[in-house]
C-alpha cells in the first residue's frame, strides 16, 4: 500500500487525474464501441468527477496539531463517500426495462467501478488503481465473450385458432425435438365463430453466440393457424 501523501503538488495532481482519464477512456471506449448507455465520455467524466474530490478530500485534510499518523479528519472524507452515492443515480439512469428484459445493469456496474478506480487515483494510489482499472477492463473484454457461450432463455408467446381442444402436452409433441418448452396461458372461445383461442408461452434455450432460429413457430404453423406471434426476451 503507497503512504499518503499530504501535500501535493500541481505534478501530483495532474498524474492522478491523467491516469485517471487513461483507465476511464479505457473503459469507456469498450462501452462506446458496443453502443452502450453510458459511453466514452460518461465514462470518463464519472471517474475524472471522482478523481477530483478524493484529490480535494485530500487538500481539504487537516494537520495542523497532529502527528503524521493521526491526522484523519472525517468532515472531508464525506465528499468521496457522497460521490460513490451520488453516482447510483447516473447508474440508475442507465437501466432500463422492456418486459422481461433488463439491460444496462453492466453499464451501471460500470459507471460504479469507475468510480472506485477514480478515487483511487484521486487518493494517490495509483498501483491499486491500475490494477483495478485492468482487472475491470479485462472483465468487460474477455467475460463479454464468455458470456455469449451461456445458454440464455428465450420467450415468446404464441396464439393459436382452432375448433379443437390443444393442450401444452399437444405443442411439446411438435417443438419438443427442438428444445423448446410450452405453458397453456388462457384461452377462450370465440363469440363470432366456434374456434377456440389458445394462448401459450413458449420457452426455449440458446446461446447468443449461435444462429436465432424459428424453426418452431414454423412447425406449429405448419399443423395449426397461428393468429399471433410475440417474442418476449430475445437476448442478443
Amino acid at each position: 500500500m503507497q503512504p499518503v501523501q499530504i501535500d501535493l503538488t500541481l505534478a501530483d495532481i495532474a498524474i492522478r487525474l491523467c491516469l485517471t482519464l487513461i483507465a476511464a477512456g479505457m473503459i469507456g471506449f469498450n462501452r462506446e464501441t458496443h453502443d452502450h448507455t453510458a459511453g466514452l465520455r460518461t465514462t470518463m467524466l464519472v471517474g475524472l468527477a471522482a478523481a477530483v474530490c478524493m484529490v480535494l478530500a485530500n487538500i481539504l485534510i487537516g494537520t495542523t496539531g497532529k502527528t503524521a499518523t493521526s491526522f484523519v479528519n472525517f468532515d472531508p472524507m464525506r465528499l468521496p463517500l457522497g460521490v460513490l452515492t451520488g453516482v447510483g443515480f447516473i447508474g440508475g439512469g442507465a437501466i432500463l426495462k422492456h418486459q422481461m428484459s433488463i439491460t444496462g445493469v453492466t453499464t451501471a456496474a460500470t459507471l460504479w467501478i469507475m468510480t472506485a478506480i477514480g478515487l483511487c487515483f484521486g487518493a494517490g494510489q495509483l498501483i491499486l488503481g491500475g490494477l483495478a482499472a485492468g482487472l475491470g477492463f479485462f472483465t468487460l473484454l474477455a467475460m463479454k465473450w464468455l458470456e455469449q457461450h451461456f445458454r440464455r432463455k428465450n420467450l415468446a408467446i404464441v396464439t393459436i385458432l382452432t375448433p379443437d381442444g390443444l393442450s401444452s402436452v399437444d405443442l411439446d409433441r411438435l417443438i419438443g425435438p427442438l428444445g423448446c418448452r410450452t405453458r397453456l396461458l388462457r384461452w377462450n372461445r370465440m363469440a363470432e365463430s366456434d374456434q377456440k383461442k389458445i394462448v401459450f408461452e413458449i420457452e426455449w434455450w440458446r446461446a447468443i453466440a449461435t444462429e436465432p432460429s424459428y424453426d418452431f413457430i414454423k412447425i406449429i404453423e405448419a399443423n395449426y393457424h397461428v393468429d399471433k406471434f410475440v417474442v418476449i426476451r430475445y437476448e442478443v
